[in-house]
């Protein structure tokens, strides 16, 4: 028998739930064929799905319930037939219905249970430490300099490529460098987020999600680092001067071998892949002058120190050039050890090609145009010409170019054109042979005696969606590339880069409070990325200014390629939109540095609230096939690439509730490898972050659903990212629509997108369904027909009606000239000529004809000829109108009529009037003649 004491809360709850607004979520699912034995007898329980949620009742048992919580496994499926990728099942157990939850109309809130954990308290929960500063990354470098920054002078190799960004600039004519990238994977595996450095760049819209920067392939002369000098940097003024001051010739570069090795991220042993960077190592030509001891390029070195020096140089420049190369990639991952060695092969099988070309070496240049830096205000662009050497603000961001102190000779010009000329055929026909040793890896360890090894996709786990972005990823099977795009919370507010566009996506929280900027505990960022959560334009560490990309991941979808196993854009779209999920609310929970150096705020892994819940859904309908445990979704779309498994629950992943071996961990990476001045600096920026953190969580206790007036004004949506830069789709919960959202853009109508009530387009509540707004706001015919004529026809019809409007004029002019009279203006005479009084008279004359009889028409006719001209005739026309008198004078002769003589001549009739008259003539009656008929005499 049931506790009377449970009785009674059920009881209670069930005379309140028909008070609550809202419904309730359904666990009948999970509940409906559960049956208890208690006290020896065998009872049915009571369906869960009558309980609530939320609440105090919930609360207090949750716990209990939680560790009898029995886990729903995925339906079972036959064997798997794979087209193109996708992977659709031939068999289902589970009919949809019993299968799908219902994420919809839940009550609000989360993460109840550590409402009076702070946030100190809730990082040694969740296995972190907060408080000693033991991170993982610390610098010891010059104490003079502060501020560790990554501006630089050096030489740009950048290239624009169709495959590539088309903002790329095209400063390198000579290497053309997408011939050394597999941009098509056929051997690498996995990057890190930025992808390829070189070769162009990418798209905003790419298969592999990389991060849409130009390409920004170069080798560093002199590391400049800081450009504030109150941390030890060197202004940009400062650098300026002191380039200005020099005088160089412009130096030949000679390419020697791509290398790897070097780098190295997250993850490598246990059974994953090894990663590493790919390096092209180039070298400065030396090159002297009569009686000169030291090379050109040394003595540009020599005087560029002095120069530096002279103008207030900073601590943080460095004390010698830069070995010259090029980083191509970072956190490469291989599929196999063969892979990786038949990429190198190909790869310095071009840089022979290159040397063979440039025996000698070549000055980098080219013959086209550019402005710097990319955004100035100026329009004109500047011609790049040979020899330059450019002030990088960052790895992408040019914004000065230094000229040499002279041109090329006929030699140079001709060396440096031969690939542009198109005259490097014979060069690649000829090299078959690589003549160099290229196989050398990190320091001085030969590549060719690496123990073999191979990607096995088995080996990969559930806990990889927990991804570090500056490494490749382990591929599971089924899986032939990348791909960085996430279903996510968009937490980005507009930020203040000049460079790309923004907008706010939530004003609840303020992240700006979490940041060093000023750098009073931290040291350097690890990689050309600063602040995530937008960085400054001008910061003086020479960080990528990115805008602001705050996100919150939740399910890695990874590739769109389908040919390579991913899922086609618009399926992916079109299984999101049939989930149904409730408000998406979270929680901070604390700040921490991870084991990989990066700076995260943590939320609560709340396992029963709505992300968990959406969590659960993305993985049982997108997740991939893995412990006998397969996707489903009504549509039969899937995908090999997504990093979760279909089994995968909220429950599994991270947090004190959570088993910890999942990819459930809602977290929002603040920066990349971050190092600390000490651990003590370390200590004192957790602490402080993580006191802003306490008071968000006493101002949201139970979490919030994100959001702003203009996006998402009910908050807790749910966006489609390519790259973290950019969300693409929203989805509202409760699937009250969706809309693509990019570029700092949106697509209209469905700005507002809102759910389907009945009544149609009638009822104001659908007026912003797409349907409904075509339907309200339809174009007119002629607006779409003018559409329809497109740019050729439009401008057809445009000088089709201009030609007919010379026309017109052209004649008016011409009859104006003929008709108006003498000292009339044409003015006068276009008012006269509208007025149409001719045209009247000739009207009222065609009516009385046929009416009357012929000498009163004569007589109307001749009064009517006297209005006609009062001013006396034009010289040399008298004589013609007399002669018209003496024609008009002349009547026409009919036997039958007896002609009336006038007594004043008559003008000429034109052609017209002869007309009228011929058929006045014929229709006037003359006078009869005297019936013969009766005197006739008969003859008898």
């Amino acid at each position: 028998m049931v506790p009377m004491t449970k009785a009674v809360a059920i009881s209670a709850v069930l005379i309140i739930l028909p008070y609550t607004s809202a419904k309730l979520a359904d666990r009948g699912r999970f509940e409906a064929a559960k049956k208890q034995r208690q006290g020896g007898r065998r009872i049915v329980a009571q369906p869960r799905k009558t309980l609530p949620i939320e609440g105090p009742k919930y609360r207090a048992t949750r716990k209990h319930n939680f560790k009898e919580d029995v886990s729903v496994s995925a339906p079972s499926y036959q064997a798997d037939t794979r087209i193109g990728g996708v992977r659709r099942p031939t068999e289902v157990v589970d009919s949809p219905e019993q299968f799908r939850r219902q994420l919809s109309s839940q009550l609000t809130g989360c993460c109840y249970n550590y409402q009076s954990y702070s946030a100190m308290d809730m990082c040694a929960m969740y296995g972190n430490d907060c408080e000693s500063g033991e991170q993982p990354s610390h610098d010891s470098g010059d104490e003079e300099c502060s501020q560790a920054g990554l501006s630089f002078i050096g030489i740009s190799f950048s290239v624009n490529t169709p495959t590539g960004n088309p903002y790329s600039y095209q400063l390198c004519d000579q290497f053309p460098m997408e011939n050394l990238i597999d941009r098509n994977y056929d051997y690498v595996m996995s990057m890190d987020e930025d992808g390829w450095l070189v070769g162009g760049g990418y798209k905003s819209f790419d298969y592999s999600g990389k991060m849409p920067y130009i390409d920004s392939s170069h080798t560093e002369l002199l590391r400049i680092g800081s450009l504030d000098p109150e941390y030890g940097g060197t202004s940009i003024e400062q650098v300026y001067s002191a380039m200005d001051s020099l005088s160089f010739p412009p130096f030949a570069v000679f390419p020697e071998y791509v290398k790897g090795g070097g780098g190295g991220g997250s993850g490598d042993g246990d059974n994953s892949v090894p990663s590493g960077d790919i390096t092209l190592i180039v070298s400065i030509v030396d090159s002297y002058t009569d009686y000169g001891t030291y090379s050109t390029y040394d003595d540009f070195l020599d005087n560029l120190f002095d120069a530096m020096d002279a103008v207030g140089g900073g601590a943080c420049m460095d004390d010698h050039d830069t070995d010259p190369h090029v980083s191509m990639a970072r956190g490469v991952k291989f599929k196999s050890l063969t892979h990786q060695q038949k990429y190198f092969f190909q790869s310095n099988l071009e840089v022979a090609v290159w040397q063979s070309m440039y025996p000698k070496g070549v000055v980098i240049g080219s013959h086209g145009y550019a402005k710097f830096p990319p955004e100035s205000k100026s329009a004109k662009k500047l011609y790049v010409g040979y020899g330059n050497l450019y002030f990088f603000f960052d790895r992408a961001n040019i914004t000065k170019a230094f000229l040499p102190n002279r041109d090329l000779t006929d030699k140079e010009l001709g060396y440096a054109t031969i690939y542009s000329s198109g005259n490097a055929g014979t060069y690649y026909e000829a090299t078959t042979t690589i003549d160099f040793d290229y196989n050398k890896g990190s320091g001085s360890k030969d590549n060719s005696d690496q123990e073999y090894w191979e990607h096995n996709p088995y080996s990969w786990n559930a806990k990889m969606a927990k991804h570090d972005m500056t490494d490749g990823w382990d591929l599971p099977p089924g899986c032939e590339q990348e791909g960085e795009t996430f279903l996510g919370i968009p937490l980005s507010q507009y930020s203040d880069s000049k460079l790309q566009g923004t907008k706010s996506f939530q004003d609840q929280f303020d992240f700006e409070n979490l940041l060093d900027r000023n750098f009073t505990y931290i040291q350097k960022f690890g990689t050309n990325h600063g602040w995530l959560v937008g960085e400054e334009v001008g910061n003086g560490a020479g960080s990528i200014v990115d805008k602001d990309t705050a996100h919150i991941p939740l399910f890695y979808t990874g590739t769109l390629n389908t040919e390579m196993g991913g899922i086609d854009l618009k399926d992916l779209i079109k299984v999101v939109e049939t989930i149904d999920f409730g408000e998406l609310y979270i929680k901070p929970a604390f700040v921490f540095q991870d084991d990989d150096g990066s700076i995260k705020l943590q939320f609560e892994a709340d396992a029963s609230s709505a992300l968990g819940y959406l969590y659960n859904s993305l993985c049982s309908m997108l997740g991939i096939t893995w412990n006998y445990e397969s996707p489903y979704n009504n549509l039969g779309l899937y995908s090999n690439c997504a990093m979760h498994a279909a089994g995968d629950r909220a429950k599994y992943g991270c947090g004190p509730d959570n088993a910890n071996t999942g990819g459930f961990c809602p977290q929002m990476t603040l920066a990349y490898r971050v190092s600390f001045q000490s651990e003590e600096h370390a200590a004192k920026y957790l602490q402080r972050s993580n006191n802003y953190v306490d008071y968000w969580r006493s101002l949201y206790p139970s979490g919030v659903a994100v959001g702003t007036s203009k996006f998402c004004p009910h908050g807790g949506c749910l966006a489609l990212f390519l790259q973290r830069q950019d969300p693409l789709m929203i989805f509202s919960p409760n699937q009250a629509g969706s809309w693509i959202e990019f570029m700092g853009g949106t697509v209209a109508p469905t700005i507002s997108p809102a759910p389907t009530y009945s009544g149609g387009c009638d009822d104001i509540r659908n007026s912003k369904l797409d349907k409904c707004y075509r339907k309200k706001h339809a174009r007119k015919a002629s607006a779409i027909a003018w559409d329809a004529l497109g740019k050729v026809g439009q401008l057809s019809l445009f000088l089709l009606f201009f030609m007919a409007s010379t026309l017109t004029l052209s004649i008016f002019h011409a009859r104006a000239r003929n008709r108006k009279n003498d000292g009339e203006s044409y003015l006068s005479f276009f008012i006269r000529d509208m007025r149409g009084e001719g045209k009247k008279r000739k009207k009222k004359l065609r009516k009385k004809i046929g009416k009357g009889t012929l000498d009163q028409d004569l007589l109307e006719d001749e009064q009517a000829d006297n209005k006609i001209r009062t001013v006396p005739a034009r010289p040399g026309k008298l004589a013609l109108s007399h002669k018209k008198s003496k024609r008009s004078s002349t009547p026409s002769f009919d036997p039958d009529v007896t002609p009336q003589a006038s007594g004043k001549p008559r003008r000429r009739p034109n052609s017209g009037d002869r007309s009228r008259s011929a058929t006045a003539y014929a229709n006037v009656s003359a006078k009869p003649k005297k019936d013969t008929s009766n005197s006739r005499r008969q003859l008898v």
